[in-house]
C-alpha cells in the first residue's frame, strides 16, 4: 500500500510556501531590472533571446525532467509554432485579420499544441530509445518538408514580418527592442508559472509516476500512453509560445527553427542546468547561451569548451548545476558544511588550475592552427612573442598535470567526507518532517 500512496495525485496544488514564492519574486524582479544594468543594445537582444530559450527548455524539462522522455525532435513544436506565427503577424499587417501582436504567442502555442496533437499520437506509442528515435525521425521529416514547400517556409531566405504593426497595447507598439523583452518577460513568467503549477497537480504526479516506474502506474490504474501523449500535448503548446515569441523578437524564421540542431540545445543545455530541478533549465540557458553568444565572440573555440563541459557535467554530475547547487544547500542548511570546507576549497582549486591550463593550452592550440581566425584570445595569444608562447606553454602543461595530480589525490578523501554529511543533512531533513 505504501507503493500505491507514493503514486496517488496530490489532492491540492502547493507552490512550497513562503521560500519558493520569494524564489519567485526574486526571479520576476530579476528579469525586470536586467535590462537596466545590462542596458546597450546587444545586451537587451542577447537578454531576449535568452528569455524565449529559457521557455522553449522548459517546456522541454516537462518531457525530459517530469515525464522520463527523451526528445529529439522537441524543435518542431516550436518552429511551426514560429512560422504559423509570423504568418498570422503577416496576415494581419495586411489587414486580413486583426490580432495585437502581443497575443501572437498563443497562435504559435495552439499550433505547436495541434501539431503536439497530431505527431504526439505517433510518438507517443513507444517509450525510452524507440521514442527518442521516432522524435528525431518526426523533426527531420518537418526540417526537409521547410525546403520541399517554399511557399509556407519561405525556402532559404525564410519568412520575414513586422512587429511593428496596429495601435499596439494600450497604444504602445513593440518596435523598440526594450518593449519586446519586456513582453518575453510578461510571458515567460506567465508559461513558467503555468509550467510549474502543472508539475503540482494530480497529473504532475502521474507524470513522475510513469516516468519512474510505467509498470506500476499502469497497475495502480492509469495509461501510460495516455500520461505520455498529454504530457507531450502541453509540453508542445509552451514550445510553441516560445516560437511565437521568436518570431516577434527575430522578425525572421528560417529553417534552422525546425532543426535536430535546435532540438539539440534544449537537450544539452537542460542537462547542463539540471532535469530534476525545475529551475535547471534556466541555469543551463544562462551557461550554455553565454558560451554560445557571448564565449564566441572571444574565441574561436567556444563550442569545444561548451562540449567538453556537457561531457563533464554528463559524467560526473548527472543532476546538472541545480544538482551541485541544492546538494551543496542541504549541506549548509544542517550546518554541516564546516566539516568539509576545506577539502571542498582544495577540489575546487584543484579544478580551476585544470580549466585555466586546459583554457590556456586550447587557445595555443587555436592560435598556432588558425591563425587568420577572428577571436578576441586567438588574436592576443598570436600576438604574443614566440619566445613568451613557449614559456606559456610549459607553464601551462606544468599546471596541467599539477591540477589533475592534486585532484586525483583529493578526490576520494572528500567524496567520503561528502557522503557522510551528506547523509547526515538528509537524515536531519526526514527527522524535521518526521
Amino acid at each position: 500500500m505504501a507503493d500505491i500512496a507514493a503514486v496517488r495525485p496530490a489532492s491540492r496544488m502547493s507552490f512550497g510556501g513562503w521560500p519558493q514564492l520569494a524564489l519567485w519574486g526574486c526571479l520576476a524582479l530579476a528579469l525586470i531590472i536586467a535590462p537596466q544594468v545590462f542596458s546597450s543594445s546587444a545586451a537587451v537582444s542577447l537578454l531576449s533571446q535568452l528569455g524565449t530559450l529559457v521557455i522553449f527548455c522548459l517546456s522541454y524539462n516537462m518531457l525530459l525532467g517530469e515525464g522520463g522522455m527523451y526528445s529529439f525532435g522537441h524543435a518542431a513544436y516550436s518552429g511551426l509554432g514560429a512560422y504559423f506565427a509570423i504568418h498570422a503577424m503577416n496576415m494581419a499587417a495586411h489587414g486580413k485579420f486583426y490580432i495585437p501582436v502581443w497575443l501572437i504567442p498563443l497562435v504559435g502555442g495552439i499550433a505547436g499544441m495541434v501539431f503536439g496533437i497530431l505527431f504526439g499520437y505517433l510518438t507517443t506509442r513507444k517509450a525510452g530509445t524507440a521514442f527518442a528515435m521516432i522524435t528525431l525521425g518526426v523533426v527531420e521529416l518537418v526540417h526537409a518538408s521547410s525546403e520541399m514547400f517554399p511557399g509556407f517556409f519561405g525556402g532559404e531566405g525564410g519568412v520575414e514580418t513586422n512587429r511593428n504593426y496596429g495601435s499596439g497595447f494600450f497604444g504602445m507598439t513593440f518596435g523598440p527592442q526594450i518593449r519586446v523583452y519586456y513582453l518575453i518577460v510578461a510571458w515567460l513568467l506567465l508559461s513558467a508559472i503555468a509550467m510549474y503549477a502543472l508539475t503540482r497537480t494530480p497529473l504532475g504526479r502521474i507524470m513522475n509516476a510513469v516516468r519512474d516506474n510505467a509498470e506500476r502506474a499502469q497497475f495502480v490504474g492509469y495509461d501510460p500512453k495516455t500520461v505520455r501523449f498529454f504530457i507531450l500535448v502541453l509540453s508542445a503548446f509552451f514550445a510553441g509560445i516560445s516560437g511565437g515569441l521568436q518570431a516577434i523578437n527575430m522578425e525572421l524564421i528560417t529553417s534552422e527553427s525546425v532543426s535536430s540542431l535546435r532540438s539539440g540545445d534544449a537537450m544539452i543545455f537542460t542537462f547542463i542546468g539540471g532535469a530534476q530541478a525545475f529551475f535547471g533549465p534556466i541555469i543551463g540557458v544562462l551557461i550554455g547561451g553565454f558560451l554560445s553568444f557571448k564565449l564566441s565572440d572571444y574565441t574561436q573555440a567556444w563550442q569545444l569548451y561548451l562540449g567538453i563541459f556537457f561531457i563533464l557535467i554528463v559524467m560526473y554530475a548527472p543532476t546538472g548545476v541545480s544538482g551541485i547547487l541544492l546538494s551543496n544547500w542541504r549541506v549548509i542548511r544542517a550546518g554541516l558544511f564546516g566539516r568539509v570546507a576545506w577539502r571542498w576549497s582544495a577540489v575546487v582549486c584543484a579544478g580551476a588550475m585544470i580549466a585555466l591550463a586546459g583554457a590556456v593550452l586550447i587557445e595555443l592550440s587555436y592560435g598556432f592552427v588558425f591563425g587568420s581566425e577572428k577571436g578576441a584570445v586567438v588574436n592576443y595569444v598570436r600576438a604574443l612573442d614566440k619566445n613568451i608562447q613557449g614559456v606559456v606553454w610549459g607553464a601551462a602543461i606544468v599546471v596541467l598535470v599539477g591540477g589533475i595530480f592534486l585532484l586525483r589525490r583529493l578526490l576520494p578523501p572528500f567524496k567520503d567526507a561528502w557522503n557522510d554529511v551528506s547523509s547526515r543533512a538528509h537524515l536531519m531533513k526526514s527527522g524535521d518532517r518526521a
